[in-house]
C-alpha cells in the first residue's frame, strides 16, 4: 500500500501552498570563462588571468527544516546557518616539487637560523624537520599538501597505550585503510536527506589524473565532491544533501589519503561530526545529537601524524580532540579539580580529560576549554607541535597541544579574530579578524611585527603563498567581506619600524625565547610536566603568558602589492596551488586564476596596471 509523504512541517519557497510556490527544481552548477581586464590581476611578478568561475548551486531548504532565524531585523534576504563556501583540496598521488618554487629552507647549510627555537633539531634528532617544512607545499585549508612523515615531532598521544591503532597494528598500504562502517548512499538516517552520485563515477574516477586535484565543497546544506583538474569540472562526483544541518567547515586526511581512499571529516551547525569516505561512500557519525558538545562546529582539523584523531573547535570556546573510530560516550570532566586549578593559574587553559585518562574507550579524546567565547579558526604549525587558535574575543593563542599547555596569548586592537595561519618556515603567523586587518607575529620575538591595512571590511581568510616564499621574503594573502583580493609581500629587511618603537622594552624576549624551547618534548605526553634542565628562577608567570597590545604608533604598517575586487558577494576562503590562486565566495563561486607565465614582459604589467586594479 502506498502511503503518501507528511506535507512540509513549514511553509518553503519552491513547494506548493508556499509563497512563490511550485514544483522544486533541483538546479546544477554552471562554469563560465571571463576575459577582460577585470578579471586579471596585475602584480609585480606578472599578471594572474582568471581561468574557471565556478558557481555550485545552492539546494533549497529542507521541508522540514525551520525557517531561518534573522539576527538582524534590518536585512532584506535571511541568511541560512553557512560559513560560506570552504574547499578541502587534495592530490591522491604526491605532486612533483616544481622548480618554480621560491621557497627552499635549509637550515643544515644556512649562515643563520632561519625557523624559531622551538622547532629546531636538538643534538640527538635529525635534522629532516626542517626541510620538510620548506619543502611541503601548503593547500587552502593551511595543512601540508605532503605527508607529514620525517617530522620529529611525536603524534598526539603517542604515549598512551590506550591511544593505540585497533588491533595492535597500523595499515600502511593505502589500499587497506579502514573505512567507517555506513553507506551513506544506502542509509536510512534522518541527518542525511539525499545522495546524488555522479551516474558514470566509477569511470570518472578511473580516468582522473593522479596528479589532479579533488575538492570537498560546501555551500549551504550540501557537500560537493569535485575534479578540478577535469573538462566537466561543474560536473560533480557526489553531492550530499543533509537534512537540517550545515557543513561549516571539513578537512581531508593527507596522511591517509591514496588513490583508492580519502578520509574527510565534516563539522556541523548542529555539532555533529561526519567522518566520510568518498571512494566506497561510507561514512560514520560522531557526536550524534551533540552527545559531547551540543554547539556548532567552527572548524575542524586532522592531527597531524595521526590517522585516526582529529581537533574540532567549538563555539562554546572548547577545543575536542576525537577519535573517528571510537564510540561517543556522555562527557563527564574527571575529579581533577588540583590539576585544573594549577593549569588555571599557570596556563589559563583548562583541561578537562587529557591524553592520559584511564578510560580511552570512549570520545572524546581530549577536551580543553579555552574561553568562554567562540572559536573562529585555528592552524597547526609546520613542526607538527603547536596551534593557532583565534577567537570572537579578540584573543589569538599559540598552544603547544602536545603538552596541553598555553604559551602565548594575544589580543587584537578590537574586534573578533576570525582567520590564522602558519608561515611555511613556522616562523611567523598571520591573523586577519574585524579590525580590517592582517596582523603578522613573530614568534622567535614574541611581538606583533606588523600590521597590513587596505582591507575596508572583516578578514575572512589568509594564506602564505608557498611558492611565493624564500628565507627572508614572504607572500601573504587575505580576503575579506569587502569582496577584494589582496596580496602582500613581508621581508624583515623592507620594515622600518616606527621611531616610537625605539622606546619599546625588550626585556621580554629571552624570556619568551626561554618559553619556545620549554616547549619541546619527547614521545611521551604528560599535561603539565616540569623541565628540570630550568631553574625555578626561569619559570613562567602568569603576565609573561598574556602580552599587551602594542599600540599602533610602534606598529609598522605593510600597504598590499595588489587589491581587487573580485566578486560579488563576501568573500570567505583563499588557497594558493602551484598553478593558480583560488577564492571562493558565501554564494557558492569559485574562481581560479592561472599564475602569469615564465617570460611574461614587465611592459605587459605597466600597460594593463590602471585598467585592472581597482
Amino acid at each position: 500500500m502506498f502511503v503518501l509523504p507528511p506535507p512540509p512541517r513549514y511553509p518553503v519557497a519552491g513547494y506548493p501552498g508556499a509563497p512563490g510556490g511550485g514544483q522544486l527544481i533541483e538546479t546544477n552548477n554552471t562554469l563560465t570563462h571571463p576575459t577582460g581586464p577585470e578579471h586579471q590581476l596585475v602584480v609585480g611578478e606578472g599578471t594572474y588571468v582568471l581561468r574557471d568561475n565556478l558557481h555550485l548551486a545552492t539546494p533549497p531548504p529542507h521541508p522540514s527544516e525551520a525557517p531561518v532565524h534573522n539576527p538582524n531585523p534590518l536585512a532584506t534576504t535571511v541568511s541560512p546557518p553557512t560559513a560560506g563556501t570552504k574547499l578541502s583540496i587534495v592530490v591522491v598521488a604526491p605532486r612533483q616539487q616544481s622548480h618554480s618554487r621560491l621557497f627552499r629552507l635549509d637550515t643544515a647549510n644556512s649562515t643563520r637560523s632561519q625557523v624559531p627555537p622551538s622547532i629546531q633539531e636538538s643534538p640527538n634528532e635529525s635534522n629532516s624537520q626542517a626541510s620538510d617544512a620548506g619543502s611541503q607545499s601548503v593547500n587552502g585549508n593551511g595543512v601540508t599538501a605532503a605527508p607529514r612523515e620525517g617530522l620529529h615531532a611525536p603524534a598526539f598521544g603517542s604515549g598512551n597505550s590506550a591511544l593505540a591503532v585497533l588491533n595492535g597494528k597500523d595499515s600502511k598500504d593505502p589500499l587497506k585503510r579502514r573505512k567507517p562502517k555506513s553507506n551513506i548512499v544506502k542509509s536510512n538516517s534522518s541527518f542525511v536527506s539525499r545522495v546524488i552520485p555522479h551516474e558514470a563515477l566509477t569511470k570518472r574516477l578511473q580516468e582522473h589524473n593522479p596528479n589532479g586535484l579533488y575538492a570537498f565543497a560546501n555551500v549551504n546544506r550540501a557537500l560537493q565532491w569535485l575534479d578540478l583538474t577535469s573538462s566537466t569540472k561543474e560536473e560533480h562526483f557526489t553531492k550530499i544533501l543533509f537534512t537540517k544541518a550545515h557543513a561549516l567547515c571539513h578537512d581531508v586526511n593527507q596522511s591517509t589519503k591514496g588513490p583508492g581512499h580519502v578520509d574527510i571529516i565534516l563539522g556541523f551547525s548542529t555539532g555533529d561530526i561526519i567522518w566520510y569516505e568518498p571512494m566506497s561512500q561510507k561514512y560514520t557519525r560522531i557526536n550524534k545529537n551533540g552527545a559531547i558538545n551540543s554547539t556548532a562546529v567552527s572548524d575542524i582539523r586532522w592531527l597531524p601524524n595521526s590517522e585516526n584523531l582529529f581537533l574540532a573547535a567549538h563555539m562554546d570556546g572548547s577545543l575536542i580532540v576525537y577519535d573517528k573510530e571510537k564510540e561517543d560516550a556522555p562527557f563527564v570532566a574527571e575529579d581533577q579539580e588540583q590539576v585544573q586549578a594549577e593549569t588555571e593559574k599557570k596556563a589559563r587553559l583548562v583541561v578537562k580529560k587529557s591524553v592520559n585518562s584511564k578510560n580511552q574507550k570512549f570520545n572524546p579524546v581530549s577536551y580543553w576549554k579555552t574561553s568562554n567565547s567562540k572559536i573562529n579558526a585555528f592552524a597547526f604549525s609546520p613542526d607538527c607541535r603547536h596551534v593557532a587558535v583565534v577567537s570572537e574575543d579578540g584573543s589569538f593563542r599559540i598552544i603547544d597541544f602536545l603538552k596541553e599547555q598555553l604559551l602565548h596569548q594575544y589580543m587584537s586592537y578590537y574586534g573578533g579574530m576570525i582567520c590564522v595561519c602558519w608561515s611555511p618556515d613556522g616562523r611567523y603567523v598571520v591573523t586577519g579578524g574585524q579590525d580590517d586587518l592582517v596582523s603578522i607575529w613573530s614568534l622567535e620575538d614574541s611581538m606583533l611585527v606588523a600590521r597590513c591595512q587596505g582591507h575596508n571590511s572583516w578578514v575572512t581568510a589568509v594564506q602564505f603563498d608557498p611558492w611565493r616564499c624564500d628565507e627572508r621574503n614572504y607572500r601573504i594573502g587575505s580576503v575579506g567581506e569587502d569582496c577584494r583580493l589582496l596580496l602582500w609581500d613581508f621581508s624583515v629587511g623592507m620594515l622600518h619600524r616606527p621611531r616610537a618603537a625605539s622606546v619599546r622594552q625588550r626585556s621580554s624576549v629571552t624570556s619568551a625565547t626561554l618559553k619556545m624551547q620549554r616547549t619541546r618534548t619527547d614521545g611521551s605526553n604528560t599535561r603539565l610536566r616540569s623541565n628540570s634542565n630550568l631553574t625555578s628562577g626561569s619559570m613562567l608567570d602568569e603576565e609573561e603568558v598574556v602580552h599587551e597590545v602594542e599600540p599602533r604608533a610602534r606598529t609598522a604598517m605593510l600597504p598590499p602589492v595588489m587589491a581587487k575586487k573580485v566578486d560579488e558577494h563576501p568573500l570567505c576562503w583563499l588557497g594558493f596551488e602551484e598553478d593558480c590562486i583560488m577564492t571562493s565566495c558565501s554564494n557558492g563561486h569559485i574562481r581560479t586564476y592561472d599564475r602569469p607565465k615564465e617570460g611574461a614582459g614587465s611592459e605587459e604589467v605597466s600597460t594593463t596596471a590602471s585598467a585592472s586594479n581597482a
